[in-house]
């Protein structure tokens, strides 16, 4: 959605709106100045499947450049992932194959245009430069900055004083980022907080260059579901964007309730008179309006009313579910007449591992017909009459004979 025309100062003023860090607002507004349509990069390496609403927070930034109409430049990090970004990482990042990297990257795009407008993005893959180049070119690269300024990072600062090994060619990877500006003549750079170093590292390269250096955007990192960490896929405290309506709720009303205001900030863009305003009726009732707008984003706004139906059912009205799914025994475990509880909850696929089932019979998470049941050994002989299981807070399933 396009915006009315705005001035160059009401065009910086707005990119500073829900910012973390904003270096070289100064060059940006003469470019603007100038009558430059801005290119705005950002870069993200699909090391996983699925993007999350802690990428949403950037990629809302990046639409509203779309809408004051700047060029997008998305950079899927094809190459990077090869190297695995270091930030906040304690540890070095487990290495990925190609096939894996192409898979994730194939569904990054599709999820991408849910908030990106696709007609006005440049798509560009960091493979089309690394793949060409020599070790004589890295080593050119690899000139440009010093061990000194690398451990000058926060990061890698730590992991060197904590004897925590880093791999050089961890030490690589934000030259790569930083490199990758030069190559798409970035004007603006958006990122996460934890991203700075990198992005700066690009302003270097450009300036090495002879390029005009690019400004520097990040946005501070979306708490996950715990309340207390950032939303990581390696930590899996995430909501992402392919989650079933259902999850998506779900997980939305899970969060605590003094994280579901940034969500309302970072996510549905809610001004703070408006969030100011939501904050006066009952939290339960906020993070319910919260769910249902999040939700139909990503699905439809009348599959969002349903699950908040479905979900004050469950856990206001102790009822269970209309949609939950049924299970025959012929269809879980045909060639027995008595299993366990675990066996039969593993057969029906919904859920990671025996183990994992296991565990939530250790939480005293699972109810038989609204009896909770800690015995994983629990047997059930044929014939059985229709029997609801709940697993977790979730999770329900209907066994029939």
């Amino acid at each position: 959605m396009s915006m009315p025309p705005l001035s160059p100062e009401q065009q910086v003023a707005l990119m500073r709106e829900r910012t973390d860090t904003f270096h070289g607002a100064a060059d940006i507004l003469e470019r603007l100045k100038s009558g430059k349509r801005l290119r705005v990069k950002l870069g993200v390496d699909p090391t996983r499947p699925d993007l999350t609403f802690g990428h949403m927070v950037c990629l809302n930034k990046l639409r509203q450049f779309q809408d004051m109409g700047h060029q997008a430049v998305l950079i899927i990090g094809d190459y990077t992932t090869r190297i695995g970004d270091p930030s906040g990482r304690s540890e070095t990042r487990p290495v990925l194959t190609e096939a894996e990297i192409e898979n994730n990257a194939s569904t990054y795009l599709e999820q991408a245009f849910r908030i990106l407008d696709k007609d006005k993005t440049e798509v560009r893959r960091n493979s089309e430069w690394f793949a060409r180049m020599s070790f004589m070119d890295c080593l050119h690269l690899a000139r440009h900055m010093t061990v000194a300024r690398l451990l000058e990072r926060d990061d890698f600062a730590k992991r060197y004083a904590s004897q925590t090994p880093i791999s050089v060619v961890e030490f690589l990877y934000p030259l790569l980022q930083g490199y990758d500006s030069v190559m798409i003549d970035s004007d603006l750079e958006l990122g996460g907080s934890d991203q700075l170093f990198n992005n700066l590292v690009g302003r270097v390269f450009q300036k090495d260059a002879g390029k005009p250096e690019q400004a520097v955007i990040t946005m501070p990192l979306l708490v996950g579901l715990d309340g207390e960490k950032k939303m990581s896929k390696s930590l899996g405290n995430y909501i992402a964007f392919n989650d079933n309506p259902k999850d998506m709720f779900g997980k939305i009303m899970s969060i605590p309730d003094e994280t579901m205001w940034a969500y309302y900030k970072f996510l549905l863009e809610l001004p703070e008179a408006e969030i100011l305003e939501r904050k006066k009726i009952h939290p339960m009732e906020a993070k319910k309006q919260l769910a249902v707008s999040l939700t139909a984003l990503f699905h439809s706004l009348d599959v969002a009313t349903h699950e908040r139906a479905q979900f004050e059912a469950v856990f206001s009205k102790k009822q269970v579910r209309d949609d939950i799914p049924e299970f025959t025994w012929d269809r879980l475990v045909p060639e027995a007449n008595e299993a366990t509880l675990t066996d039969l909850l593993a057969a029906t696929g919904l859920f990671p591992s025996k183990a994992e089932i296991r565990r939530l019979f250790q939480q005293g998470a699972v109810k038989v017909n609204d009896e909770k049941v800690t015995d994983p050994a629990l047997r059930f002989v044929r014939p059985i009459t229709s029997t609801v299981v709940q697993a977790g807070k979730r999770t329900f399933v209907k066994l029939v004979d």
